[in-house]
């Protein structure tokens, strides 16, 4: 599934215009993302938690030269699922 179709199934489940719930859609991206931008995460129980996680450093090899190079430590957002999404999974 991808965007579209995501607003399209909200859209026709609440009733709402595809135009409201993609501008809803699109400002719950934008708070998730300014939200981790500045290392909060941001948890919605039952369904999960969005948050950052440090990749530490280390040695990789360029796969064309097989010369070795230091990969810097980076920050990555992570999702972990809550329970009740890990069920409705199962």
């Amino acid at each position: 599934m991808n965007k579209t179709d995501l607003v399209n199934n909200i859209a026709t489940k609440s009733g709402l215009s595809k135009k409201d719930v993609e501008s809803v859609l699109n400002g719950f991206l934008g708070e998730v993302t300014d939200a981790l931008s500045t290392g909060d995460k941001v948890q919605l129980i039952g369904f999960g938690t969005f948050e950052t996680r440090t990749r530490s450093g280390r040695t990789g090899r360029n796969p064309q030269t097989g010369q070795e190079i230091k990969i810097p430590s980076s920050k990555v957002p992570a999702f972990k699922a809550g329970n009740k999404l890990k069920e409705a999974v199962k």
